[in-house]
């Protein structure tokens, strides 16, 4: 029987993380099978994916500019935008997967049913048609943006509820009242999508957000982020502080528009991105609502009081983090608690590896391939992990910096801040080069 070391490594998914962790092992000369439950790569920045679990709605657009977006060795070409819609985004992610040779390796239209651990340190995978495979690793790049998450309202309501996940186009909604429930980017990016087709437009909130436009004097906004934070070395509560001065600076007092100024700090909480949502509020095309309280069969009662009918209500509220093939009992993210050495291993399950899943403030493409070349370089033996109880006390510290750092902390179980986690990842790569 062919020992751990020689056994190939199993990803889980092909979207942008999968993808790139194919090309980082591969790189490694690292024997591996990816396994996808769609006919082709992208994940969520497929379309319409016939795996089932895109969330992308036709009019998406990337909320990173194309310089900040790509990967290292493969920058986004010049020709095209600042900020990409979702089908060029999947332009890029061909090429990029054509460019290293990853479909070879990726068994497409197959889905993983169960991955455990056995008692000799491999892990087993069972396929959908029953095949059991060996492997020495199992790295899990499935996404998190899924599994909807619903609110629970009192009463009930006998229009059209759906979650933003299965939201495409407006015209399902045409001359009917539309209740968006979150602030979120999609449901802003939902709301000015719908409201050129609907009888009215209703954006609730429970504590409002910062709103933040794409574009500062003709400049992306990140683009701004990233010379504060990368070039003069500013800290990110710095940085976010000095943006809130250059947002006000380009559109003034969100209030005034009719958006009510959150009560927490920009850096306390993601800020939303919309460069539209504040004219299109100031115009009267959307109106801003405080939390629902309760639903009232075509109407929706909310906090302060008002009643406004509604015939539709789209929920942009999130989504659970979840992995149908894994016990529970083995590993599981809960609001407010996941322990992940490094964002990505269980302490208690060595072998696992999460891929991608993360909630950076900063782009996500680049901090994903930077995750993979660390996975690869630790299944090379080029990178030691620390004892467990080394893993454990990272995972303690990282969990008490996001309980200072964020209301409503448990929302952000997944974030990471992309420059002092980037920094941690090369700094445990460079270690190893230095031989230290």
């Amino acid at each position: 029987m062919a020992g751990p070391d020689s056994l190939p490594v199993c990803i889980v998914g092909a979207g942008s993380s999968g993808v790139a962790a194919a090309k980082a092992l591969k790189e490694k000369n690292l024997p591996f099978e990816c396994f996808e439950i769609g006919s082709d790569i992208g994940g969520m920045w497929r379309y319409e994916n016939d795996n089932g679990m895109s969330s992308a709605y036709r009019s998406l657009h990337i909320d990173t500019s194309r310089n900040n977006l790509g990967y290292s060795d493969f920058p986004i070409a010049d020709h095209y935008p600042d900020f990409l819609s979702h089908f060029q985004v999947m332009e890029h992610l061909e090429a990029y997967a054509d460019r290293f040779g990853i479909r070879p390796h990726i068994r497409f239209n197959t889905r993983v049913e169960d991955v455990r651990p056995s008692p000799d340190g491999t892990w087993n995978v069972r396929l959908q048609d029953g095949e059991v495979r060996r492997y020495r690793a199992v790295l899990v790049a499935n996404g998190h943006l899924w599994d909807p998450r619903y609110p629970d309202f009192p009463g009930s309501f006998d229009g059209t509820a759906m979650h933003s996940h299965y939201y495409r186009t407006a015209e399902p909604f045409r001359d009917k009242n539309v209740l968006i429930v979150g602030i979120g980017n999609s449901a802003v990016d939902i709301a000015v999508d719908v409201c050129k087709a609907a009888k009215s437009t209703t954006l609730s909130t429970r504590r409002s957000a910062w709103i933040m436009p794409k574009y500062i004097m003709g400049i992306p906004t990140d683009r701004w982020s990233a010379f504060l934070s990368r070039k003069l070395k500013l800290p990110t509560k710095m940085t976010r502080a000095l943006i809130r001065r250059l947002m006000f600076l380009a559109v003034g007092d969100q209030a005034r528009y009719g958006v009510p100024r959150p009560k927490h700090s920009i850096w306390q909480e993601h800020a939303t991105l919309s460069q539209e949502l504040l004219p299109y509020v100031g115009h009267g095309w959307i109106r801003i609502a405080p939390n629902v309280t309760e639903l009232r069969g075509d109407s929706v009662a909310f906090e302060n009081g008002q009643v406004a009918p509604v015939d539709a209500i789209i929920y942009a509220t999130g989504y659970r983090t979840s992995f149908p093939f894994i016990d529970p009992s083995l590993f599981e993210v809960r609001d407010g608690s996941v322990s992940l050495y490094r964002r990505m291993m269980p302490p208690h399950l060595p072998g696992l590896y999460m891929v991608g899943l993360v909630q950076p403030i900063g782009p996500t493409i680049p901090l994903v391939e930077i995750q993979a070349r660390w996975l690869a370089s630790v299944l090379a033996g080029e990178t030691a992990l620390p004892a467990r109880a080394t893993m454990e006390r990272e995972i303690a510290l990282h969990a008490e910096r996001i309980a200072r750092r964020y209301v409503g902390s448990a929302r952000y179980t997944l974030e990471v801040d992309f420059r002092e986690y980037a920094a941690a990842l090369r700094k445990d790569m460079q270690r190893r080069l230095a031989g230290t």
